[in-house]
């Protein structure tokens, strides 16, 4: 996938969370870790010959903010599992876990409290990776800035999300907002980039890219720097539509000459 991904110029990808399956789960006993260190070892080093920006994206069930105490213990292990498969590619800073706030609860600023309670527990393998991203329905852009303010972690930006839930901010404004959560050894500010479904429920993503709407996203950004992830149904369909509508781009043109794939060099070392 990396492969095919760098020949069509994708230079952004996200793991699947079932890569080692039931890995945090008491029921997996089998040392995964051990037994594939050589397969992570050799994707990694893909992943770093090419400057790829990876990242990972834990099912809706973490969550580390919930007055449950097993709930929160669960999405530990989840989390550290998560930390694991990056750890064992060899990766850097740059390379994230990205999660949402979670719930409310029943009292907001309660819940936003308790995530960063426990935020401060989580192992330093975990938060040297950890992102929150807005969502479309309990936490805003200007609720996760709250939440960075109190414990450094970086937001990752849903312009789709902020469409639906927000606090009056323009998507450029937005941008002025929260592109400075990300540190130098963060990366470039991450970005998932979706649209509505036609005549589905509101917050519904798009079966395929709208490459009308996208041109008109890069216009609006033009001033920032950043990787933008795909939340598109039809994944690399639209990813490589989005990779030729962009191909004019100075941003986009930059980090493509960096990140050049060599399939004769790659054959050779594999």
């Amino acid at each position: 996938m990396l492969k095919f991904n760098l020949a069509k110029n994708i230079l952004f990808f996200r793991i699947t969370s079932d890569i080692a399956p039931f890995a945090s789960h008491p029921i997996c006993r089998f040392n995964w870790q051990r037994h594939f260190k050589r397969e992570f070892t050799e994707i990694g080093r893909i992943v770093k010959s090419y400057n790829m920006r990876i990242s990972m994206h834990p099912d809706q069930f973490t969550l580390i903010n919930s007055p449950d105490d097993e709930v929160f213990k669960r999405s530990i292990k989840e989390l550290l599992y998560h930390a694991q498969v990056l750890d064992l590619l060899g990766l850097d800073k740059s390379a994230k876990i990205q999660i949402h706030v979670g719930g409310v609860y029943g009292d907001k600023l309660k819940s936003k409290r308790r995530f960063v309670k426990r935020y401060d527990q989580l192992d330093k393998s975990i938060r040297k990776r950890l992102v929150i991203e807005n969502d479309d329905r309990n936490y805003t852009l200007k609720d996760c800035l709250e939440i960075y303010k109190e414990t450094g972690i970086p937001i990752i930006f849903d312009p789709f999300h902020h469409q639906i839930n927000n606090t009056g901010e323009t998507i450029k404004e937005a941008f002025d907002m929260f592109v400075d959560s990300w540190s130098k050894e963060d990366g470039l500010p991450m970005v998932d980039y979706s649209s509505q479904q036609e005549q589905k429920r509101k917050g519904k993503h798009a079966e395929s890219i709208n490459l009308k709407r996208f041109k008109e996203f890069l216009k609006h950004t033009k001033p920032f720097d950043f990787d933008v992830m795909l939340e598109i149904k039809d994944k690399e369909k639209s990813a490589i539509k989005v990779v030729k509508a962009a191909s004019g781009d100075k941003r986009f043109i930059k980090i493509a000459k960096k990140r050049r794939y060599d399939p004769k060099r790659e054959n050779k070392a594999s």
